[in-house]
């Protein structure tokens, strides 16, 4: 089936703060959601029970709902009238309000529910079981068949169910019912049961369970009927909780002894062409909560998926499971680990892995279980997921019981990127950003915009899902050294939903190297969080590969100054109490790796400074490859081995000073270094293997030797590193002595002097112009004069560049390379002209290679060897070209130069 396509308008977005006033462009219509999910995750507006619901079916356009309910209200923020519905509602499938078909199932004694609807294959009749004794006041005992195209009871069809009927399965010739009843029509039937489709005489069918049946269904050849529930035998034979037997007789055809735990039960059964799928739940430890898939032929498990969370009900659906549940921990899979509840789910039909469509519901009143059973409704070419239960909110917002999702309409954008931006080496930046979240939409199209353009400058795809959100990176190569710019990035989903743009990420590209995180990266480090970031709650990851980005919990306390490394990185703080940073990649960790980072503290607490576990959010029940504190502030390094094995240094750190601390594990064994000197090493070369997630400033400690007061650690940390291999003596040293070097300093000189030379007016002097000019033929060269400073105590020139910046008149650009070349003649700004202008010299100490129309401050790299023989005296530059093409520039003297023509040098350690 083709998919229908979104309704999504294209959205033009203002990059409000650029001072650009700059609009992005528009974002061509696409696909709905991204397939193979066919529903939306934004809810529509839905007529609403009281209470709860349990059962759901449709018929041409009509949504029946069961339940516990007295009344149906219109949905929140609408108007009208609250209308009674007892027990039972018909609503339209296309606008969620009742239809005219009213019906009330009652009872008269006790509390009267409607547990089970099915129809008929000709979706004529409509079949109702639960607990009630009459509907409209018509005589029913707890299974009742309703005329569709009338809506009233067949008064002909009158099983007598002795209690509850809680599933139920229908043939063109027989409805087939399980539930708490131990008798139908005065004979014996536990707890499953066939009748008459027509009259609902009792057939002889014998299925008898020992406990409760809670789903029922038939394969599509009618051959076998699957049975579902508490059970532990049927027909006095072991198969706990699922069963398949002859369709006519009830006898057992296969059995499931030991094939799902114990404790653990089957809610609910579907079936596809391929094959079957239950829904689990379970109570107490060591139960199976998720779901199972068993193939149509010979009723074996294809898959099993084993997220805890007590699953109520599965829909397969065009290739796709549905399910509704509260899984609250996918760890077992390989996702998320034990924390927030995800109520609604998808997977494809052919394996465990789930797709990127997660709407969600609180718990809601009753059991606090939530949605509770799901059907699709079709109505003018639209298809509808409709979903039940016992929750009062939808995506947060209020609704109760009920809700729907439609194949179409998609108008939920992706949240908004957390961006952030980097440069370790001139003419290069690293824009990252948090991939967001859309909850049908698990590609999303990234635009980075710079400066106040809205052009995207670059276009990256990347996926993510509610629970996977790594980071993505697109690398500036266009640059330039000394320069500063900003970025904005925005999210669109497949449907041209389009986030509002990222706080500006901002960035001053260096001049040259910056040594120390720029040796990180090249010693192979797969995590580096630097704590630079500027807003919570994403911690950008500064690695080559930059996808291993954290998430901060509890608002740590961000931008801590002075950092570890001298210069302009900040440091992060931590309370001691609440507060840390954890992984957004689930991940495992091979037999090599180091872990470094900077610490200062003067805690006398202790507390885990970095490690791994097997939690995000919550503290790990696995945890090892950690380093952390005892409360005389010793530093201990440790991993398990089915032992704890430990590496604890003789001195204290908790000195409140920045100090160096590293730790390695391969095949030489442990190794544990601080401030660039081995403290340690043990001959260990093996740990758990578990997969987790880096955490930093806390997690479990619980069962390590010289245990903290607490394991929540309280200081600050700084330029925290993980690589996949170990980091040799030799490294660790140049890393402790590259952050502990003088930092670099920056000086900007101005042009003490500037003129320019015109063949076509020798003897004319342009000391005091407010332009420059730069051509070949007829000839105008600019000089430029600049009192270059010494270089400052301990340090030596490390980078120059020179800055200029076109004026505003039309074709002020050029397309001729322009060469910056030394002055070897005396001049001044007053009394040069055409006929005395200086001698120039060789080789070129840079060069423009072309600048284009428009008044911009442009930027070339020098010589560094050239100008660091002439530190401390007057040097001069001179600006020619080859070409027929004038370049115009501001001179020192034009308010509009800026501070241009501009000489950017670099100091540092040599």
């Amino acid at each position: 089936m083709r998919r229908s396509r979104g309704l999504a308008a294209a959205l033009a977005l203002s990059l409000a703060g650029t001072g650009a006033g700059a609009v992005l462009g528009l974002v061509p219509q696409a696909a709905a959601v991204t397939p193979p999910v066919a529903f939306t995750a934004d809810a529509l507006s839905t007529w609403q029970p009281n209470g709860v619901v349990w059962a759901l079916a449709e018929a041409g356009g009509t949504v029946f709902v069961g339940g516990t309910f007295s009344a149906v209200r219109p949905p929140e923020g609408s108007g009208g009238a609250e209308q009674s519905a007892v027990n039972f509602a018909a609503l339209d499938a296309a606008t969620g309000a009742p239809t005219s078909c009213h019906l009330s199932f009652t009872v008269g004694g006790g509390t009267a529910t409607v547990r089970a609807l099915t129809l008929s294959p000709d979706k004529q009749t409509l079949y109702a079981g639960g607990y009630f004794g009459a509907v409209n006041g018509t005589p029913v005992s707890s299974l009742a068949a309703i005329d569709v195209a009338t809506c009233t009871v067949k008064a002909g069809f009158r099983p007598a169910f002795a209690a509850t009927v809680r599933a139920l399965a229908v043939t063109n010739d027989t409805v087939y019912a399980g539930g708490d009843f131990l008798t139908v029509a005065g004979q014996p039937r536990l707890r499953f049961a066939a009748v008459d489709a027509d009259d609902g005489a009792l057939r002889p069918f014998t299925a008898d369970a020992d406990e409760p049946g809670r789903a029922v269904e038939v394969t599509p050849d009618g051959s076998r009927v699957v049975l579902g529930g508490d059970f532990f035998t049927v027909n006095g034979t072991d198969t706990h909780a699922l069963a398949v037997v002859d369709a006519g007789s009830g006898a057992l055809t296969k059995t499931y002894a030991g094939f799902i735990e114990t404790n653990s039960v089957v809610k609910d059964i579907a079936t596809d062409a391929t094959g079957f799928y239950t829904a689990n739940e379970g109570t107490g430890g060591g139960v199976f909560d998720g779901r199972i898939a068993l193939n149509l032929g010979d009723f074996n498990q294809r898959w099993r998926d084993t997220c805890l969370g007590a699953t109520q009900a599965v829909l397969p659906y065009q290739n796709v499971l549905y399910s509704a549940s509260h899984a609250h921990d996918c760890s077992s899979v390989g996702e998320y680990p034990d924390g927030q509840r995800h109520h609604l789910l998808a997977q494809p039909t052919t394996s465990v892995g789930k797709l990127g469509w997660a709407p969600d519901t609180n718990d809601g009143i009753g059991e606090g279980i939530g949605p509770r059973v799901l059907a699709v409704g079709s109505k003018g070419g639209v298809q509808y997921l409709w979903v039940g239960g016992e929750f009062t909110t939808v995506n947060g917002s209020a609704q109760q019981s009920l809700t729907r999702f439609a194949s179409t309409g998609d108008t939920g954008a992706p949240t908004v990127p957390v961006a952030t931006a980097a440069s370790f080496k001139p003419g290069e930046v690293q824009v990252r950003w948090r991939t967001s979240l859309d909850l049908d939409d698990s590609t999303l199209t990234y635009r980075i915009y710079r400066g106040g353009s809205g052009t995207p400058i670059a276009t990256v795809t990347a996926d993510s899902l509610f629970f996977k959100r790594p980071q993505a990176s697109w690398t500036d190569t266009t640059a330039a050294a000394g320069q500063s710019y900003t970025y904005r990035v925005t999210a669109t989903d497949a449907a041209g939903n389009t986030s509002a743009p990222s706080a500006t990420a901002s960035v001053t590209v260096p001049t040259s190297v910056d040594a120390y995180p720029s040796q990180v990266r090249a010693d192979g480090a797969q995590l580096f969080w630097r704590y630079d970031d500027a807003s919570l709650p994403n911690v950008a990851d500064s690695s080559a590969a930059g996808q291993q980005n954290g998430v901060h919990l509890n608002a740590p306390a961000l931008r801590q100054t002075p950092g570890a490394v001298s210069g302009a990185s900040t440091a992060i703080g931590f309370n001691g109490t609440d507060t840390r940073v954890y992984g957004d990649q689930r991940q495992t960790i091979g037999a090599a790796y180091t872990i470094e980072t900077w610490f200062k503290t003067n805690t006398t607490r202790g507390g885990k400074l970095f490690g791994f576990g097997n939690n995000q959010v919550r503290g790990s029940s696995q945890y090892d490859k950690h380093l952390y504190m005892t409360n005389d502030g010793r530093l201990v390094y440790g991993v398990y081995t089915g032992a704890t094995r430990t590496i604890t240094t003789g001195a204290a750190y908790n000195d409140n000073q920045w100090h160096h601390v590293v730790a390695t594990q391969g095949p030489g064994g442990m190794v544990l270094y601080v401030d660039g000197a081995q403290k340690g090493n043990l001959a260990v070369t093996t740990h758990e293997n578990y997969a987790g997630y880096w955490h930093a400033g806390g997690d479990s400690l619980g069962g390590w030797p010289n245990p903290p007061t607490g394991e929540f650690w309280a200081g600050q940390l700084d330029e925290t590193a993980v690589y996949p291999s170990v980091l040799s003596a030799a490294q660790v040293q140049n890393h402790y002595a590259l952050a502990t070097a003088p930092a670099d300093s920056v000086v900007q000189v101005q042009a003490a002097e500037d003129t320019y030379a015109n063949a076509g007016a020798p003897d004319a002097n342009y000391g005091s112009s407010s332009s420059l000019a730069v051509r070949g033929s007829s000839l105008y060269t600019s000089y430029l004069r600049f009192n270059l400073p010494a270089a400052p105590a301990g340090t030596v020139l490390k980078s120059a560049s020179l800055s200029v910046k076109t004026s505003t008149m039309s074709g002020a650009g050029t397309a001729d390379t322009v060469s910056v070349v030394p002055v070897t003649g005396t001049w001044t700004e007053a009394g040069t002209t055409y006929n005395n202008r200086p001698a120039t010299g060789t080789p070129a100490l840079g060069s423009f290679a072309g600048i284009p129309d428009g008044s911009a401050v442009h930027t070339t790299g020098l010589n560094t060897a050239a100008l660091a023989g002439a530190l401390g005296t007057g040097y001069g530059l001179a600006l020619t070209s080859p070409g027929t093409d004038a370049l115009w520039l501001w001179s020192s003297e034009a308010a509009a130069g800026e501070g241009t023509p501009l000489l950017t040098l670099t100091f540092g350690a040599p």
